[in-house]
């Protein structure tokens, strides 16, 4: 299987919109308008190409200079576990590689944090943090 990683600056929304129902991010489908706005105002996307299929994306917020922010990384469920994530990850590595904070906030599942580990980001109960969230309603 050839994987392309590559910016994804001329998107397709209905590429992105298939790959995010394919594991169930409604958060995100059920409102295409703000969705499409929160992809055109990213710092970068990366994607992940098998062929012309959209099989992963890695999605960046923040400034680019002190921190940037993992916002989404999804890759479709038949695709999972090839190392399409890490090659993600690493892709980004390269772009930021002076970027003092690089963050994310993902599921608490051990499968989830043994990912992350492996691609170097650590617990932030291991520099005595604490995350907070306040979402809209």
């Amino acid at each position: 299987m050839n994987i392309v990683i590559r910016d994804y600056d001329n998107f397709k929304m209905e590429q992105i919109l298939q790959l995010y129902n394919s594991v169930g991010w409604t958060n995100y489908t059920n409102n295409p308008s703000m969705f499409e706005a929160a992809i055109k105002h990213s710092l970068k996307i990366l994607a992940a190409f098998v062929e012309d299929r959209l099989v992963g994306l890695i999605r960046v917020v923040g400034d680019g200079y002190s921190v940037i922010y993992i916002q989404d990384i999804i890759v479709s469920p038949e695709h999972q576990r090839n190392g399409i994530g890490k090659m993600l990850v690493c892709e980004l590595d390269t772009l930021y590689p002076d970027v003092y904070q690089k963050v994310l906030l993902t599921d608490n599942l051990p499968h989830s944090i043994q990912f992350y580990k492996r691609c170097g980001f650590v617990l932030s109960d291991d520099f005595h943090c604490v995350a907070f969230l306040k979402f809209s309603s």
